[in-house]
């Protein structure tokens, strides 16, 4: 049986990154965000192509999780890219025979992109929420959390990736490091909405040092995503630790 990987994001963080991460190993199969049909069905969100999504994807997120999440796989590596928000409605004792994984991004970066795609986000456009959540059942199960914070994970990605190599009992990957630009078959079909940079990387990217503009409008918001996220960063697996 395949050893499955959850990793349980927000939106515009570096999922699909970390998702290209794991795709580059040798002993791999990657599968892009399952339940995005199953969540769009069941909340009144509006996201670009969203009809697509639902007239090609399984709408129901019981049979994904059966089918698709806990479903046979060749290789002995499979890695879900799933976003936190899209346990919408679902029972969630199937992460139990998951290792799951919770990345976070400060909200200040993530709300100034994702406002670029949805103009009026609200709490639970950021998964925060459900990514707290989760958070909340491993803790209680008496488990460590996995938690990366993008912003670590992008100071030395070499040394987050070993370190979580390591938690899930697996061998790091050099190729884990870099991949071909472009898209890949694995993307979902809503990559021409939302993946148009990552397309463009052959790895991880550091980003760029400048101020974050964050409409007015939103600082509401920010402050509600906050302790969420705050909760969540305490976890975080650091940069140091693990030289090159």
């Amino acid at each position: 049986m395949s050893k499955r990987i959850s990793m349980w994001s927000g939106p515009r963080n570096i999922s699909t990154t970390l998702m290209y991460s794991f795709r580059s190993r040798t002993d791999t199969t990657v599968i892009d965000e399952p339940l995005y049909a199953h969540y769009l069905s069941k909340t009144p969100v509006k996201h670009p192509g969203d009809d697509e999504v639902l007239a090609a994807m399984e709408n129901d997120g019981q049979r994904v999780i059966d089918e698709v999440i806990l479903g046979n796989y060749a290789k002995p590596v499979v890695f879900f890219k799933n976003m936190a928000h899209h346990l919408t409605g679902l029972d969630t004792a199937f992460l139990r025979e998951l290792d799951n994984i919770l990345l976070t991004r400060h909200p200040k970066a993530m709300l100034a992109s994702l406002v670029k795609q949805l103009p009026e986000p609200c709490l639970r456009d950021t998964g925060l929420k459900q990514l707290s959540e989760v958070l909340e059942l491993i803790l209680s199960q008496g488990q460590t959390p996995l938690v990366l914070e993008s912003a670590e994970v992008l100071k030395n990605p070499r040394a987050v990736l070993q370190k979580l190599c390591h938690a899930l009992k697996i061998d790091f990957q050099e190729s884990m490091l870099s991949w071909p630009a472009g898209p890949k078959p694995e993307d979902g079909m809503w990559a021409k909405y939302w993946y148009s940079t990552v397309h463009q990387s052959t790895g991880f990217i550091k980003p760029e040092d400048k101020e974050i503009d964050l409409p007015e409008r939103l600082e509401p918001l920010l402050e509600e995503c906050l302790p969420y996220y705050e909760t969540l960063s305490k976890y975080a697996l650091k940069a140091e630790g693990i030289t090159d």
